[in-house]
Order: C-alpha cells, then sequence, then structure tokens
C-alpha cells in the first residue's frame, strides 16, 4: 500500500517560463531508410588509435663475454604488451521493439568507460559506456521515424535511425529536468485511488495499463533527470480519463530553489508538444514536505477501442 506523507497540494502555482514550443517529428516526410525495423547509419570517421603498446620487449640476460664460464643462462621473459584498439571508429544501431520503444546500441571502442549523451526528440540521457565502450539502452520513442543523435565530450559521435511502427498504439508523456530534485510522474488510471489497482509510477508495486520509466544514469553530475508515461491507447478496452500528477519532496538541497521543468507530451493526434515551466519550491521550513503538483502535465482523454 502506498503511503502519502505530509502532503502539500499546490494547484496553478506552476509558471509557464519560456512558453510553449511546438516539436513535430511524426510524420515527418523523410523517407523509411531500411525495410527492416533496425537501420545502421553512419560512423564517424576513423580517428587514429589513442593507446599504444609495448610488443616484443624481451629481457635477457648478460653477454657471453661477461657471463660466468659455467653459469646457466637465466630464462628469456617477455613483457605483456598493452593490448591496442586499431580502430577507433564509432557505431551505433536502433531497432525498434515492443511497445512502441527503440534500443540503441553503442560500439566505440576509444571511449571506455566515458559519459555519452543521447539526444531524441527533445530528450537528453546521460549514460556512461563500459569498459570495452559499449552502451546498450532501451527508450521510448516520441517519434515515428526515431532520430538519436550520439555525442561524447569531446565532440564526436554518430546517430541512429529506426521506424517505430507501433508508436500510434500508444500516448506518451515525459517530464525531464536537472539537479538534486526528485520528481516523480504518478497516473491514476480510470479513478484510480493511490495504492490501488490503476495508480501507476515508478515502482515495482505499481498495477496498471500504463507504465512509468526513468531514464539516465545516476552519479553523473549536472545530468537531466527523466521520466516516462506510456499508455496503450491505441488498445483500451476502458474509456474515461487517466490523471497526471508530479510529486516533489521538498529536501534541504532544494528548498527555496527555482526548479526548470519541461514536459513532452504525445498524444492521440500525434503532435509532439513541448512546455518549459519553473516551480518555485517551498522554503526550509517545509523540509520534508511533498509536493503535489496536479497542473503540471496534462491529464490524458482515453477512449475505448
Amino acid at each position: 500500500m502506498f503511503v502519502v506523507r505530509n502532503y502539500v497540494t499546490m494547484c496553478g502555482t506552476v509558471a509557464c517560463a519560456l512558453g510553449i514550443g511546438y516539436l513535430m517529428q511524426n510524420g515527418s516526410p523523410a523517407q523509411p531508410v531500411s525495410a527492416q525495423d533496425g537501420v545502421d547509419v553512419a560512423s564517424a570517421s576513423k580517428q587514429s588509435s589513442v593507446l599504444s603498446g609495448l610488443d616484443g620487449i624481451v629481457l635477457t640476460s648478460a653477454t657471453a663475454s661477461n657471463a660466468a664460464p659455467d653459469a646457466a643462462a637465466p630464462e628469456t621473459r617477455a613483457v605483456p604488451s598493452t593490448p591496442k584498439v586499431s580502430d577507433c571508429s564509432i557505431s551505433a544501431r536502433a531497432d525498434a521493439v515492443p511497445g512502441a520503444m527503440a534500443r540503441v546500441s553503442l560500439k566505440a571502442p576509444c571511449h571506455r568507460n566515458e559519459r555519452v549523451e543521447i539526444h531524441h526528440s527533445g530528450l537528453t540521457l546521460s549514460h556512461k559506456t563500459d569498459d570495452s565502450g559499449a552502451l546498450g539502452i532501451t527508450i521510448p520513442a516520441l517519434s515515428e521515424y526515431a532520430i538519436f543523435l550520439i555525442s561524447f565530450e569531446n565532440e564526436t559521435g554518430t546517430v541512429a535511425t529506426t521506424h517505430v511502427t507501433d508508436i500510434a498504439e500508444f500516448d506518451r508523456v515525459a517530464l525531464q529536468w536537472r539537479g538534486d530534485t526528485e520528481l516523480q510522474i504518478h497516473a491514476l488510471e480510470f479513478g484510480a485511488s493511490y495504492g490501488s489497482k490503476g495508480h501507476v509510477w515508478d515502482d515495482a508495486s505499481a498495477n496498471g495499463a500504463g507504465q512509468v520509466l526513468r531514464l539516465g544514469q545516476p552519479g553523473l553530475g549536472e545530468a537531466q533527470n527523466i521520466e516516462v508515461y506510456s499508455f496503450p491507447a491505441g488498445t483500451s478496452d476502458q474509456s474515461g480519463t487517466i490523471d497526471l500528477t508530479v510529486e516533489a519532496e521538498v529536501t534541504e538541497a532544494n528548498c527555496g530553489h527555482t526548479l526548470n521543468v519541461q514536459a513532452l507530451e504525445l498524444l492521440s493526434d500525434r503532435r509532439l508538444r513541448s512546455r518549459d515551466m519553473s516551480l518555485s519550491l517551498p522554503d526550509c521550513s517545509q523540509t520534508g514536505e511533498f509536493l503535489v503538483l496536479n497542473n503540471l502535465l496534462s491529464d490524458l482523454t482515453i477512449a475505448a477501442k
């Protein structure tokens, strides 16, 4: 059972600071790049190797003229060489997967354990590559012909695209922000109450038709925090409203501060909308309390199919 702790309802306190912008990436005239769902896209140009190795270095005994006549020659030992990377090209692939998602796979052998950013339809995800310079991540798509721009801190990068054929079956809203404040999307589907069936949020106990995903990798400094709620509107057998609220805890780190937030909405008309807002958090006398923000995201209206 979800427990609500000391909530302070804030309605109508979110000011639209930067206005409303429209992102139109759905159904663009761009031609599909392949009949397959996944498309390999151009790699960055090859770069010179950043690793050098010690190859074939051998330590031997003293020369015969200096050695004692009856001394046995010591065993020859080779120093292990440092692994070389002969190909520093960056490549990426995007594959459409069920749920109007895209699986993005990255290979960058000369960018091991490095921060990388993935940009998609206004979202910015920050991650780190693994010990081999690889990364795999599944991202909720916000356009049918999804484009993923991938960049490293040294300004190298690549692009991957894929055709997300089932995106029309989903209504989707995303929230992104920077900083230590923890925002949570809560969806109450068709009159559900907190803790009951139909209350959906980023928690294993959530039980509903929709799903909330948190994106990005913690611990990367000033990275974007992202939550995305998706509902399969195209296959729903229910009609009604899904109430969307956002919750935030007031902490010593954020009390009295202003938080810049961006909302992205892809609804039944297939037009991607963006709203930039600023949220003024209460002073530090309310540390430990939770805010319930009822007007940060638009509620969803669902018609049964």
